[in-house]
């Protein structure tokens, strides 16, 4: 099957990116100065990242359309309002999670952006679910880019007026270059930062003006380093069809009305597994000296049995330490308890510790 490219690639080239194949698609995972300088350039300036290969699917429709989608989503889509965002799941009828996503609430439907992997998948699925009444498109004309950082807003505004009045998790239509794109201020990073959804036509030019205004293109590896140190979940490691929101320390992304009230796939288990606790847990966890747990390693207790696995980690850059992600055994999920990861045949110390290993820096209110 013929590897897909961005709207980006050529750019990425002349940047001399280092590229890796991702969800089908050639993504760059580095640059020339590396991604520990990426990351740490991402967290006191701003990065720019080619994120054209995450579905972005317009849905489009009527109240009707609200009162569907709340059906298979546990929102409260209704009291959503215009160019608002949330967090949220496709789930199958046991709670597995297909895919997690951000969904938008537009003038006149919504724009749901879907992890690369799962994007043909979800859309099959969703498309079954609201029994072809509704418009659906998923965009293959349209790059997404985003820009995160503590400068980003400034760097932004230069380029597109108004930006600076949105909050976070909200959105709304911009002009560009006589043209229109949607932005919202949101982002996978755990800074303050923007995703544009713009032409491919548009796309090279756009982030050339980002770049000469003192932003640098940023790989997947670093973004990878960014949401982790974050405590953000990446779909195929802390989520799976086989993990629920509440087994995934997710549910605060479900209003309690929805869980009371129920009516979304899932919501029977959700509410059971909130009612009667779970089995397994997602936890952040910090090893005591330099040693990195990768994905698979094992968890052990201090008397050395089984109680868990590692789904992602790393170095973290901003921290200046390992930090780590898994699933253990609930009673151990208690911050500070003491535990064992299994690294090369040895078993080396950590501590369960509290989500996020770095301050999330979002804007709440809009800055004027």
């Amino acid at each position: 099957m013929e590897i897909k490219k961005t709207a980006l690639n050529n750019l990425h080239k002349i940047h001399k990116a280092k590229f890796v194949e991702f969800a089908g698609y050639e993504m760059p995972i580095q640059y020339e100065q590396g991604i520990i300088e990426e990351h740490k350039f991402t967290r006191v300036e701003a990065g720019i990242f080619d994120v054209s290969h995450m579905g972005q699917l317009f849905i489009y429709g009527d109240q009707n359309l609200t009162l569907e989608l709340e059906k298979i989503f546990p929102l409260n889509l209704k009291s959503l309002k215009i160019n608002h965002s949330k967090y949220s799941f496709l789930m199958n009828n046991e709670a597995g999670i297909h895919d997690d996503l951000i969904i938008t609430k537009l003038n006149d439907g919504f724009l749901v952006i879907l992890n690369a992997a799962c994007k043909d998948n979800d859309y099959k699925i969703l498309r079954s679910l609201i029994d072809n009444k509704y418009k659906m498109i998923l965009e293959n004309d349209k790059a997404l880019v985003a820009i995160q950082g503590p400068k980003s807003v400034s760097i932004l505004s230069k380029i597109i007026n108004g930006v600076e009045n949105l909050n976070f998790m909200s959105g709304n239509w911009f002009n560009y270059n006589q043209s229109k794109v949607y932005i919202t201020r949101s982002g996978y990073t755990g800074e303050d930062g923007f995703e544009v959804s713009i032409s491919n036509e548009q796309a090279e030019k756009f982030v050339k003006e980002l770049m000469e205004n003192g932003s640098k293109l940023i790989g997947l590896g670093a973004r990878d380093t960014l949401r982790l140190e974050a405590g953000l979940c990446l779909y195929g490691h802390e989520l799976d069809i086989n993990k629920t929101p509440v087994e995934a320390n997710l549910k605060w992304a479900i209003s309690k009305e929805r869980v009371e009230n129920g009516g979304f796939l899932g919501s029977d288990r959700i509410k059971k597994q909130i009612n009667d606790g779970v089995k397994k847990v997602r936890v952040g966890i910090k090893p005591e000296g330099r040693i990195i747990a990768r994905e698979k390693t094992k968890i052990f207790d201090t008397e050395e049995t089984l109680i868990g696995e590692i789904t992602s980690g790393t170095f973290g850059p901003s921290v200046n330490a390992p930090v780590a992600m898994g699933y253990i055994d609930d009673k151990f999920s208690k911050k500070d308890t003491k535990i064992l990861l299994e690294v090369r045949g040895k078993k080396y110390p950590a501590n369960i510790c509290g989500l996020p290993f770095y301050k999330k820096s979002y804007v709440k209110g809009a800055t004027q």
